[in-house]
This record gives C-alpha cells, sequence and structure tokens, in this order.
C-alpha cells in the first residue's frame, strides 16, 4: 500500500471494510467516529480511534492530519463528507483524499472543493448488478 498513514472518516458499513483493508496491508489507521460507543470495537482491530466530528479542524489535527498520507471520508451524508474534503485539504495540500457521493450534483462539488477520488456506492452497486443481469444471456 503507497499510503502508509490513512485516515478513515466514519466506521459505517463502508468504512468498517476499508479499515478492515488497510489494517490487512499493514498500513497505520487512525478512525473519526462520532458515536463513541464504536471506540472500543475500532480498538480492539488495531485502529487508532478519534471520537469526534470529522468535518471539524480540531479532530481533524487530533487525528494527525498534517502528517498523514491519505483520508478517507465515509460518512452517509453528502454535505459533511463536502465539509470534511473542504477542511482536509485546507490542513493538508498534499493529502489524497477519496470521498463517496450519494448524489451526481454532489460529486461535481466534492471535485471542486479538492477530492481526488469519488466513489458513488449506490451507482457501483447498480451497474454491477446490471453486468451480472447482462451475463445471464
Amino acid at each position: 500500500m503507497k499510503s502508509n498513514r490513512v485516515i478513515v472518516c466514519g466506521y459505517g458499513v463502508v468504512g468498517l471494510h476499508v479499515v478492515d483493508d488497510i489494517i490487512n496491508k499493514g498500513a497505520s489507521v487512525t478512525v473519526i467516529e462520532i458515536n463513541a460507543a464504536l471506540s472500543e470495537k475500532i480498538r480492539e482491530i488495531g485502529a487508532k480511534v478519534v471520537v469526534g466530528d470529522a468535518t471539524h479542524s480540531d479532530v481533524l489535527k487530533q487525528a494527525n492530519i498534517e502528517k498523514a498520507d491519505a483520508i478517507a471520508i465515509l460518512m452517509d451524508d453528502d454535505a459533511k463528507n463536502l465539509f470534511a474534503v473542504i477542511t482536509a485539504r485546507d490542513l493538508n495540500k498534499k493529502i489524497f483524499i477519496t470521498t463517496r457521493a450519494n448524489d451526481e450534483f454532489v460529486r461535481s462539488k466534492l471535485i471542486d472543493a479538492g477530492a481526488d477520488y469519488i466513489v458513488m456506492p449506490k451507482l457501483v452497486a447498480s451497474r454491477e448488478i446490471l453486468k451480472q443481469i447482462k451475463s445471464l444471456k
């Protein structure tokens, strides 16, 4: 894995899989999670955890964003993801930022804000389903 210091914002359905993969590749990962009840579970799998809102610069600083190589912003709220991208880019001009979006309009705003890579999970899932259906011919 090229990035050795990764921050993951959001330990939901997508975030937990990303964190597992990062740990399995031997990289250092810090999870920013607003739900304090998840912090012990996150520590048990070998990740550092910062409890707080990833849209806040002080929380990103607690996660050492200045020294991070990459950040995955994976919250289920497009507006929060957009604000976190803006804040992350402001704090670390060189960090690789990947995020998710639910809406095409937000996707273009995320690019303008400095995101390097954007995934639209619902679109990816629908394309994969259609690809499998077409293969039934």
